[in-house]
């Protein structure tokens, strides 16, 4: 009589008891993920992401998810003969280009993913201008190389939230999906940078994490020696990385996103590769992760 081979249930069950210590200490708290970059044009990556997003809802965190969507965005602007202008990296809006931006934001891509969630037996709801607005903001302007302000047009930065709708929608197990579009004090849209209206809410609520999620796996000393991906950074690192320059670009706004959020008392932030399946629960639910965890 032959004996059965158990050794990858046994993995599983490993895996499963690792997971459990992590699973008692984040119940009821909640974690911010931010979805954007090359990620959401790839399909089954996004699927995956979000069975990942349900998981986490199941077993008792309590997710929101913030997105953006800057290539979709392009080609909606392609097809209307508008192009794209960028000042300081962040895209100038214009009113015939927000209403691209809102459309394509909170009309096609918040349903897609609210659609999808539900299609997998979740459970979600979005929250936006065109349904229950959450985000509120005003217009942002950058500083000049002359200290002179900036006009970005109809550009914004998240100033408040209505925190009541976001935390009652998590309490009904309920996974709330905003789009970076914010409403100013007339009722007026606003163009929100995704990483730093995700933070924005991480900090109001104080999560227990923010996930940035994009097609990078972190921060790298050097982006061509994968070797040197960084798992853990502190704040004063991550600063003295952003004046040495090896934090650059598009890496910037988001590391300083990061650290506004944990000086303001979210826990632990988090930037994964969304192109690593199950990277989300990998990095939260794993003694190693995937990916850059920042803290204070």
């Amino acid at each position: 009589m032959s004996i059965p081979n158990y050794d990858d249930a046994i993995r599983k069950a490993d895996v499963l008891l690792e997971a459990l210590s992590w699973i008692r200490q984040f119940r009821g708290r909640h974690v911010v993920i931010k979805l954007g970059g090359s990620t959401m044009e790839e399909t089954e990556a996004v699927q995956q992401l979000l069975t990942d997003v349900i998981f986490l809802e199941s077993v008792g965190m309590r997710p929101i998810l913030v997105h953006g969507g800057g290539k979709a965005i392009n080609k909606a602007m392609d097809a209307a003969g508008i192009t794209p202008r960028f000042v300081q990296g962040r895209r100038y809006t214009d009113d015939a280009t927000l209403d691209i931006v809102a459309q394509v934001l909170a009309g096609d891509i918040c349903q897609s993913i609210v659609n999808e969630i539900n299609r997998q037996g979740g459970d979600a709801v979005g929250l936006s201008y065109l349904t229950v607005n959450c985000l509120l903001g005003r217009k942002l302007t950058l500083a000049g190389s002359q200290s002179e302000q900036i006009d970005l047009g109809r550009v914004g930065e998240v100033t408040e939230i209505d925190r009541d709708l976001l935390l009652s929608t998590c309490r009904q197990g309920r996974i709330p999906v905003l789009p970076s579009v914010a409403l100013d004090s007339a009722g007026g849209k606003l163009n929100v940078n995704a990483d730093t209206a995700a933070a924005a809410v991480a900090r109001m609520i104080q999560a227990e994490k923010l996930v940035f999620l994009s097609d990078v796996p972190g921060i790298y000393l050097d982006r061509k020696d994968p070797s040197t991906l960084q798992s853990h950074l502190n704040s004063a690192q991550c600063q003295d990385l952003i004046r040495e320059g090896i934090i650059d670009a598009g890496m910037v706004p988001k590391v300083e996103a990061a650290l506004e959020a944990l000086a303001a008392g979210v826990k632990k932030v988090h930037i994964v590769d969304a192109r690593i399946p199950h990277s989300v629960l990998l990095e939260v639910y794993s003694n190693a992760g995937v990916g850059t965890e920042i803290v204070l």
